[in-house]
């Protein structure tokens, strides 16, 4: 029946690449995905999705479900479609919003038939606040068996890892006085936030190879004759597992209060965005994707590479056996992030990985409803990894 996913495919990827291009012409940025979501929840309804919107409370999220009405595992395509300011879409979200959508439309065509639930979910603001990571908190996998999306790229490359990771601001609060003339009577923030780096500079030399830490300041004084009585630095902290992090954030927090107590200012300390917890690939639904993707697509698929990024799919793999796998756009060296990126989506290439894309998700969405060891060997490596058998 897998023969029929593709003729499904023929009868509407031409749509589907109008609704890439068009996203790709109206990028809109995190948690302002309005117009996105519409296209893409009004096209799912066209194919007899039931939509939820304004799912854990972020108003550009949504679910989308089609329901045989027949006993089966439950598949879940998660859709991204937020840009990046002035880039566009330089990460490709244009092409893995529609995707997800275009998988979930064409598995549903033989659902009736084989059983099971789909649910397409609209996932906002993965480039900062990320949907994904309440999701994860408030049950939205709970009743989900597998989750699945593919990310475009210069290569194909197996689903691997990524980075767990915490974005903290340090806010300190000083007094001003005059720099020249009555230096002494100030309480230099600036001082603070500076001996803030340099005191995690320091603390490189001792930590796992895997971390990274990357900060700017975001604040530091109006003018060079006054002593700045605040200043802001934002960071993002990261490692492979989540454990090793939350060691190295509690280092990095004690260092910024000992730069508080070295100048006297006054330290205020928050998360500024969500925090990413790092991914953990289901190998088996992982294998079942290359599989199709080898019989559908002519491009290499590299091993799996470490990715020194980090992900909100990471906080659904600690919930739900998932994959991000990533699809090549036909031009090895492409950077992500950048516009000459976003160009190559609306291409024959960017069009062609598309249609890959859509059916090797909808193939193994086919392969986890109809094989029953493949879904009973996916669940005990999820089980197994997360110590719940």
């Amino acid at each position: 029946m897998k023969s029929q996913l593709k003729k499904e495919l023929s009868n509407i990827i031409g749509e589907l690449c109008n609704m890439s291009d068009q996203l790709y012409k109206n990028p809109e940025i995190g948690d302002q995905e309005y117009n996105s979501m519409k296209l893409l929840t009004e096209y799912l309804e066209q194919h007899n999705f039931h939509i939820e919107k304004n799912i854990v409370d972020r108003k550009t999220a949504f679910k989308a479900e089609f329901n045989s009405g027949k006993p089966g595992p439950v598949i879940a395509y998660l859709a991204e479609y937020d840009a990046l300011p002035e880039v566009g879409h330089g990460c490709g979200h244009n092409l893995i919003g529609t995707m997800s959508v275009g998988a979930g439309i064409i598995l549903s065509k033989l659902l009736n038939e084989i059983g099971g639930r789909i649910v397409v979910l609209g996932t906002p603001a993965e480039e900062t606040n990320g949907a994904k990571v309440p999701m994860s908190e408030k049950g939205i996998f709970d009743s989900i068996d597998v989750a699945m999306m593919v990310h475009p790229s210069d290569q194909s490359y197996e689903s691997g890892d990524s980075l767990a990771m915490d974005a903290i601001q340090f806010a300190y609060k000083g007094k001003t006085s005059h720099a020249a003339a009555s230096p002494e009577k100030g309480i230099n923030a600036l001082d603070s936030v500076i001996q803030l780096f340099n005191g995690i500079n320091a603390l490189r030399e001792h930590l796992p190879e895997d971390v990274r830490i990357h900060g700017i300041i975001s604040e530091g004084g109006q003018a060079a004759n006054v002593v700045p009585n605040k200043a802001v630095a934002q960071f993002y902290v990261r490692s492979k597992e989540r454990s090793c992090l939350d060691e190295v954030v509690a280092k990095v927090i004690n260092i910024a209060n000992g730069a508080a107590l070295m100048t006297g200012a006054t330290l205020d300390i928050l998360n500024y965005e969500l925090s990413y917890d790092n991914m953990k690939t289901n190998q088996t639904l992982s294998n079942a994707f290359t599989a199709n993707l080898k019989n559908i697509s002519e491009q290499p698929i590299q091993s799996a590479k470490m990715s020194y990024g980090s992900i909100d799919m990471g906080n659904v793999s600690q919930v739900v056996p998932a994959i991000h796998p990533y699809i090549s756009l036909n031009k090895p060296g492409l950077v992500g992030h950048t516009v000459e990126f976003a160009d190559q989506t609306i291409t024959a290439d960017g069009h062609q990985t598309l249609a890959e894309g859509v059916l090797a998700l909808a193939e193994t969405g086919y392969d986890v409803l109809t094989d029953p060891s493949l879904f009973e060997e996916i669940q005990h490596e999820f089980n197994k990894i997360h110590q719940l058998v």
